[in-house]
């Protein structure tokens, strides 16, 4: 089994050649690499990487480098993310949760993380939700407003 810089590397080159929607299909792949991965360490190398997933056609998504953006396109990059995929947003005490389009939530995650508003302590995303923790339950009707902003 490699390092995990060449795991990582080995990652990146494996989705630029293709079409990997799942992690499951990662780890196969890096298997057959010669990487003895489970799912939870190809999670992790997802998250430190940075990859996002982009919709490709036939209602499927892939794994994908992010794009080096500024600061002024990580804002429009969220508004456009927003708008094609959030579903819901709710509130509950200092938490937010966004219901997206299956296969999204990774990717408007890591734009809120990019975007640094003071508000959000952190993010969690699955494959259609995202958990979001706001510094405190003061805050939380602040950011429910950016959201509300992104939409207009």
């Amino acid at each position: 089994m490699g390092t995990k810089a060449s795991r990582q590397k080995m990652i990146q080159k494996i989705i630029e050649k293709e079409e990997i929607g799942t992690q499951f299909d990662l780890a196969e792949r890096l298997k057959q690499h010669g990487f003895n991965v489970t799912q939870a360490t190809v999670s992790r190398d997802i998250k430190e990487i940075g990859l996002i997933k982009i919709p490709v056609e036939g209602n499927f998504s892939k794994y994908s480098m992010p794009v080096n953006i500024s600061v002024g396109n990580i804002a429009e990059r969220m508004r456009r993310m927003f708008i094609d995929n959030a579903v819901s947003v709710e509130k509950a005490e200092n938490l937010i949760v966004i219901k997206t389009l299956p296969g999204t939530a990774q990717g408007l995650a890591a734009c809120l993380d990019q975007c640094g508003w003071q508000e959000i302590v952190g993010c969690i995303a699955g494959d259609d939700t995202i958990l979001i923790i706001a510094r405190d339950r003061q805050v939380v009707q602040d950011v429910i407003r950016r959201f509300d902003a992104l939409m207009d």
